[in-house]
């Protein structure tokens, strides 16, 4: 990767664990396979790219854009997504392992969750208006101070939020689901 821009390129199989890379914009990319474990991004652009099948997990994205970007089939441990910029942040996740990682005071709009794992994940004061949580694992999130506008949790399961903390009006919950709403009134519901 010795370019600084990159459009419409294929990575596939890279192995780039725990190396730095600094001021690279991709635009249109393609990571197949790839190990970017440890790795860290800094001042860097990723504009319409797609991340499959990759190990991300700890990856340091500091002051990093992601604009359109979608993660499949990933397993992404112990992110930080606060440490990327909030102008034009938007990513969906599908099939990916996103247990431990940060979203603190993101606007993330009608970001799609699907078929993931994201427990004890961090998502205090997000705006994650029309938000999708399908057939997600929410167990230990932490939702506090969180905008749950419209949110779909109707197939989501192990939520636990505090409906006085955070702002759930018209949120969609499966009956089940609902049940996580009542958590912190340490009640049995039989």
């Amino acid at each position: 990767m010795e370019s600084t821009v990159h459009i419409d390129k294929n990575f596939n199989g890279i192995n780039f664990i725990e190396q730095e890379t600094t001021q690279r914009e991709f635009e249109k990319c393609v990571f197949t396979n790839c190990d970017f474990s440890n790795a860290v991004f800094a001042s860097s652009k990723f504009i319409d790219c797609v991340f499959n099948g990759c190990n991300l997990s700890m990856v340091k994205l500091k002051n990093c854009q992601l604009n359109d970007v979608a993660f499949k089939d990933c397993k992404i441990l112990g992110v930080n997504f606060s440490d990327c910029i909030d102008f034009l942040f938007t990513v969906k996740f599908e099939n990916c392992i996103l247990n431990y990682s940060i979203f603190s005071k993101k606007k993330m709009h009608k970001t799609a969750f699907i078929n993931s794992s994201l427990t004890h994940v961090d998502f205090t004061s997000c705006d994650l208006t029309k938000s999708i949580f399908t057939n997600t694992d929410l167990l230990n999130t932490v939702f506090n101070s969180t905008n749950l506008k419209e949110v779909d949790f109707s197939s989501a399961f192990n939520i636990n939020i505090n409906p006085e903390t955070n702002q759930i009006k018209k949120a969609k919950f499966s009956v089940n689901g609902a049940l996580g709403l009542l958590n912190k009134y340490d009640i049995v519901v039989e």
